[in-house]
């Protein structure tokens, strides 16, 4: 831990080598693998760490498991919407209120659908994203369903951590080649 704020000294998504838990080893540690020590390191996804890189150590089980549980959420959440439906009906609110209601469900859930789609291919914008957090949570569904589909082709967000990895690997090592051999012995142009 650092002694000034309390955080960990290891960047994220990288294993602190003084864990004794932490001995398995994995492609990062062996010497010349993508996210060797002293190059890029992958940035871990949510459900999946960085078994995306390699598509190991349960990769496939955890996608399974991720688009089941979308699943489940998005029916379980469906089904709550379902009971709140039948709450405005029993309360004889209204036909305008019960319709206003369901199209704000509708209109929320396509927003936050294409919003959660969008953000697996691109960085989302910070500032856009603040002022989105209430309509995403309206539409919690579409947010939902849009994990599900993405989680039966691949990890919500490989592609574009895929893309920057091998981005950040290339620049490594292009910055590695310019810097080969001993500084010292090389000739000076006179």
């Amino acid at each position: 831990m650092s002694d000034d704020n309390g955080t960990p000294d290891t960047p994220a998504g990288s294993r602190d080598t003084r864990d004794a838990r932490a001995t398995q080893d994995t492609p990062a540690d062996r010497p010349g693998a993508p996210g060797a020590p002293g190059g890029p390191r992958p940035e871990p996804l949510r459900f999946f760490g960085t078994t995306w890189v390699e598509h190991d150590r349960g990769y496939t089980a955890r996608r399974v498991a991720v688009a089941a549980g979308a699943l489940a959420a998005t029916v379980a959440s469906c089904l709550v919407l379902r009971f709140a439906y039948e709450g405005l009906a029993i309360a004889e609110t209204g036909s305008f209120v019960t319709l206003l209601v369901v199209v704000m469900f509708t209109i929320c859930s396509a927003l936050a659908f294409r919003t959660t789609w969008d953000g697996f291919a691109k960085r989302p914008d910070p500032d856009r994203q603040a002022s989105l957090r209430g309509l995403l949570a309206i539409g919690f569904v579409g947010s939902l369903a849009a994990y599900f589909f993405r989680a039966l082709t691949e990890a919500p967000g490989e592609r574009l951590h895929r893309e920057e990895y091998e981005t950040a690997l290339k620049q490594h090592e292009k910055r590695s080649e310019r810097r080969t051999g001993n500084p010292s012995k090389k000739r000076r142009r006179r």
